[in-house]
């Protein structure tokens, strides 16, 4: 630590953004370029480098935050980007995407503002890669192992770059026609360009990652035939199977689940052609809270839809930290996304575009096709719909954004390689990560859950170590979180 009193006399600064009416008029990151830059050594400088650094405990990764605090505080940017690397593969990625837990964990936070520890972590990947640190680190021999990964989000991709840098000769499956799964075609190029994710791979092809699109293993390879050609396979396959919203005029055209909507966005801005759901022009209604449903929001103003609207069921979280979530948790508190700053500033009428503690009892049409949606005020609890409050909001298009119930069951995976499920629907795995078929192994939300992407890079690099221990007996590949693992909470 190099000043004492720098957490004291350096107020918490954030990364500037662009200006509202430019940024929705394009596709592009909405941060500034470099606007990092003037302001992160001071910001790493608040950093008091606990004895206890909390911050650790909240990031599956395990995250050395003091030790970069403190090198990018005293300038040493290769060092603060190896100190970086060496717990997380895709940094560039978790900088842009990930809450910050860590930053609600800080010490700082117990009275005060946090270190903006996710904007320094963006600041070391980014400079990395534009001085040459971040190299394709190829193995020097190679194990004359063989391992499948089915998945290219970022559980599959961090179990392959491991695998493939400790020698196995790893090939990734994906069944869409691009690598990346739910990065490529789930999250925005607002919050995360695609020529990132496409400069990553090509690392790891130079490493000797070998990537095969196209192919739905399960339906177009058997899952058995596939385990019978490698020494081990690892399922990274997600957990995409979309929740439902049964209420009545749910088969009204004109409702679709928010991931159908998304994909068709970026394929559009990827130069596929343009969306078969378009939000121009139309009268939306979002209906659920994550952050799903906020890109659905930075979505359809790009698209310049006429009216956008956002209905969560849950109530308005409170502005500061609720005594029952207590630091270092991470708390459930009013926060507006980029997105939302977005719709408030263009709005006709000022104020959040969302409406807390709003149920949706039905959807209503003509001709077919959805025209409004009736909600009514949620009743705290069990989320009922309260009596006489009922409303109906006019709707022309209707995105469901109610989050992911766990992995699709009807990709024959299961049955090909005989695996169980576990109570919640997951694919089921020991505290190695393995199923109960020999060299068969689960990472990511395909086995946790629906969860953040540094819980699944944390899975895919301890996946990789079971893997390797499975191949030869031992490992020194890193294993930051076990499957039992779970974010910190009240008891």
């Amino acid at each position: 630590m190099g000043d004492p009193k720098a957490f004291l006399n350096n107020p918490r600064r954030h990364r500037a953004r662009r200006a509202v009416p430019e940024r929705v008029q394009d596709w592009a990151e909405v941060y500034r370029e470099r606007a990092l830059l003037p302001i992160i050594g001071g910001q790493a400088a608040r950093c008091m480098d606990c004895g206890i650094p909390f911050c650790h405990s909240a990031c599956p990764l395990g995250n050395l935050i003091p030790e970069w605090n403190t090198l990018v505080a005293a300038d040493e940017w290769h060092a603060a980007s190896a100190r970086l690397h060496a717990t997380n593969n895709f940094p560039e990625f978790t900088g842009r995407l990930c809450p910050a837990p860590c930053e609600s964990a800080c010490v700082l936070a117990i009275d005060s503002e946090a270190v903006t520890i996710k904007n320094v972590e963006l600041e070391i990947a980014d400079r990395a890669w534009e001085s040459g640190y971040e190299q394709p680190q190829p193995p020097e021999r190679l194990s004359g192992c063989t391992v499948a990964v089915v998945g290219s989000g970022p559980a599959g991709l961090a179990a392959a770059q491991q695998l493939t840098r400790a020698g196995h000769t790893t090939t990734v499956y994906e069944r869409s026609d691009r690598i990346g799964g739910l990065l490529r075609y789930g999250i925005p190029d607002f919050r995360l360009e695609k020529h990132r994710l496409d400069r990553r791979i090509e690392q790891m092809r130079t490493e000797g990652t070998r990537f095969r699109t196209g192919v739905a293993v399960g339906r177009e390879l058997r899952a058995d035939d596939l385990r019978a050609r490698y020494d081990a396979l690892v399922l990274a396959v997600g957990a995409t199977a979309s929740r439902e919203l049964a209420v009545p005029g749910r088969e009204l055209a004109g409702i679709h689940q928010a991931m159908e909507y998304l994909p068709q966005a970026n394929r559009a801005v990827a130069g596929d052609g343009g969306p078969a759901v378009s939000a121009e022009g139309r009268r939306v209604v979002i209906v659920g809270g994550g952050d799903t449903a906020a890109d659905c929001v930075g979505t359809a103003l790009r698209q310049h839809a006429s009216e956008i609207r956002q209905l969560d069921i849950n109530p308005r979280p409170p502005e500061l930290r609720a005594e029952g979530q207590p630091w270092p948790v991470h708390p459930k508190v009013y926060r507006v996304t980029t997105s939302h700053e977005e719709a408030q500033e263009l709005a006709a009428e000022p104020g959040d575009p969302r409406e807390f503690a709003a149920t949706t009892v039905r959807f209503e049409g003509a001709g077919g096709r959805v025209r409004a949606v009736c909600l009514a005020e949620a009743e705290p609890g069990d989320r009922r719909p309260r009596p006489g409050t009922e409303r109906v909001i006019a709707a022309d298009l209707v995105l469901l954004a109610l989050g992911f119930s766990g992995p699709e069951h009807g990709s024959g995976l299961v049955d090909q390689l005989g695996l169980g499920l576990d109570p919640a629907g997951n694919l089921a795995r020991d505290g190695a990560f393995a199923t109960g078929t020999d060299g068969v192994f689960v990472a990511g939300d395909a086995g946790r859950g629906q969860s953040l992407i540094v819980w699944a890079i944390a899975e895919g690099r301890s996946v990789a170590a079971a893997v390797d221990r499975y191949l030869t007996g031992s490992t020194a590949l890193p294993a930051p979180v076990a499957p039992t693992d779970r974010p910190l909470t009240v008891q």
